[in-house]
């Protein structure tokens, strides 16, 4: 007698969540990137310098993102991810509107805290609710539109920013409940955070699909246990994690400072950079993901796994003409420079993980990548911007020289995290000698 057919949700349901998961990534990013589009507004208005500008680019919103990243995995595996990512959104979108009500750095400071404690929870429930949509053999195409939504994100907020300071700007929103009063800056917070309230009120017309039983028992190991395997594994291990670390010192820093750089060193507009960087980093950061999976993709089918290990020491280097866009004559040709840099750490992210799954045991990955979440978010997300703020106003004295600070920063960084891998790489071939 022939075993019943397991019984998944019906397509259009399904496929209601991916399109919600995919919209609450959009607004994810846009909410955790409006910052960097607005650093000199915001200065201005609350009396902050670079230095504090930098930290609630970086720590702020990294902090309670990268150490909450671990606890909400484990929240998504015990309670109902829906119910779990919806209150995500609504903390997230609440503190983005709070942003723009923000008196003071103190205030702005605990908003951005709260939009990583919100964000936190979108990860582990959007993989594990798709994992329970679709069976095995139609999971590809999802997970990669919600990662796709994330990808087209940071060029879609440059030119919702640019769109909404410009209409602000011309008094668009004067005659508004809340908005009327509020300066440009100010009102995208409070529309980009209004219009994740939405996708919270959509999440509520969705339903927690059942969990899908696993095949057998899987034993989790303690944490003794992984450490002595990373340990053990540690001439691998650690010259990729610190080399991908480092090379998000120069990801994070450059696409905090980037907009700013244009503005201050090229004398263009919020809505130049809304208009020209916005739609290149879209473009850039679809074709990073697509190039990084064909080569993932290639390097299995031809049956050399080490390739990958090649390819991780001197993609790196490829980011470099995007640490150097000051040098560019012409604000139009710096933009484009700067958006390349979106694909080459795309293909690194994806090559990293890849690499990952295929040397680390499955009963260990989770907590491979959720050491990869709290070093790039520790070095790269909130040094980054730091360091690039401290060799600006530190070592060259001049809020103009911002892209010079770029190069100096981002450049060592993506080299160092290029002989960083290539160690890497030398200490997989003596454990397989």
């Amino acid at each position: 007698m022939l075993a019943p057919t397991e019984s998944w949700p019906r397509p259009a349901s399904a496929w209601w969540m991916v399109a919600l998961l995919f919209l609450a990534g959009i607004c994810s990013v846009i909410d955790r990137a409006i910052l960097n589009m607005v650093v000199d507004p915001v200065r201005h208005d609350l009396g902050i310098g670079d230095g504090a500008i930098s930290l609630l680019q970086g720590l702020a919103f990294g902090l309670f993102y990268a150490f909450m990243g671990l606890p909400m995995g484990l929240a998504a595996d015990r309670l109902s991810r829906r119910n779990l990512l919806t209150g995500g959104i609504a903390l997230w979108s609440i503190a983005t509107v709070g942003s723009g009500l923000a008196a003071g750095f103190g205030q702005l400071f605990t908003a951005r805290l709260l939009v990583g404690l919100g964000e936190a929870a979108l990860g582990p429930c959007a993989i594990s609710l798709i994992a329970d949509l679709f069976p095995a053999d139609r999971r590809g195409r999802p997970i990669s539109i919600y990662m796709m939504g994330q990808a087209l994100a940071q060029g879609l907020g440059m030119g919702f920013t640019g769109l909404i300071l410009a209409k602000a700007t011309a008094g668009a929103f004067a005659t508004w409940p809340l908005l009327g009063g509020l300066a440009p800056w100010r009102v995208v917070f409070v529309l980009s955070g209004s219009i994740g309230l939405l996708v919270v009120l959509a999440m509520l017309s969705t339903r927690e699909p059942e969990r899908r039983g696993s095949q057998g028992h899987v034993v989790v190991p303690s944490m003794a246990e992984s450490a002595s395997w990373f340990w053990a594994n540690k001439s691998v291990l650690a010259p990729l994690y610190l080399g991908f670390a480092v090379c998000f010192i120069a990801a994070y820093g450059g696409a905090a400072w980037q907009p700013t750089m244009l503005m201050r060193g090229f004398g263009v507009t919020p809505q130049f950079v809304g208009q020209w960087l916005g739609p290149l980093s879209m473009l850039f950061s679809a074709i990073g993901p697509l190039l990084g999976g064909w080569l993932v993709d290639r390097s299995m089918q031809a049956g050399k796994p080490m390739l990958r290990f090649t390819l991780l020491s001197f993609m790196p280097l490829l980011a470099l003409p995007s640490t150097l866009a000051v040098l560019a004559g012409d604000a139009r040709l710096a933009a484009f420079i700067v958006a390349t840099g979106n694909a080459v750490y795309a293909v690194c992210g994806t090559l990293m993980f890849a690499t990952l799954q295929s040397i680390v045991p499955p009963r260990m990955r989770g907590t491979s990548i959720a050491l990869t979440l709290v070093m790039n978010t520790l070095l790269g997300a909130a040094c980054g911007p730091l360091l690039v703020a401290s060799a600006t106003n530190g070592l060259l004295g001049d809020p103009a020289k911002v892209g010079w600070a770029i190069a100096l920063v981002a450049g060592p960084s993506v080299m160092l995290g290029a002989g960083l891998f290539a160690l890497g790489r030398r200490g997989a071939l003596r454990s397989q000698a």
